[in-house]
């Protein structure tokens, strides 16, 4: 498994179909991706795991983590995100955040982030937003 940075559009189709399959593809396109640094996961050259980074002063918030089904489960997500909590660390960001689904917030809670407790619908999905000090 190698991390590379990629392009907004690389992380389209894995954010469309395991984030939010029954929206439209356009859904997952997000007008301040230009905007952001996006990080994929590879096995072999096979893209399997995505996430995308929007750097605000001291802080960075990452949207999108996205993993394939079939590759979820082997701990490729965690390293993809302590790969972009030092990218935030050399980038010398002091907070990182982002706005869990609050069914998977376990998964970020044994990475460090905590969770603030302010929570969100959208799509029919619940979060909560979730963070996390350098």
């Amino acid at each position: 498994m190698e991390i590379k940075m990629i392009n907004a559009s690389d992380t389209w189709q894995i954010r469309h179909e395991i984030m939010w399959p029954d929206q439209p593809f356009e859904f997952v396109q997000l007008e301040e991706d230009n905007a952001g640094f996006h990080f994929g996961v590879f096995d072999e050259e096979k893209l399997v795991s995505i996430v995308s980074c929007f750097i605000d002063g001291k802080e960075m918030q990452f949207r999108k983590l996205a993993t394939l089904e079939e590759y979820q489960g082997r701990g490729i997500a965690s390293s993809l995100l302590k790969h972009i909590l030092k990218f935030a660390k050399d980038k010398n960001v002091q907070k990182v955040w982002c706005n869990a689904r609050s069914n998977k917030k376990s998964f970020y809670e044994k990475i460090g982030l905590l969770d603030t407790q302010k929570t969100f619908t959208k799509a029919g999905q619940e979060f909560t937003i979730m963070e996390i000090n350098l």
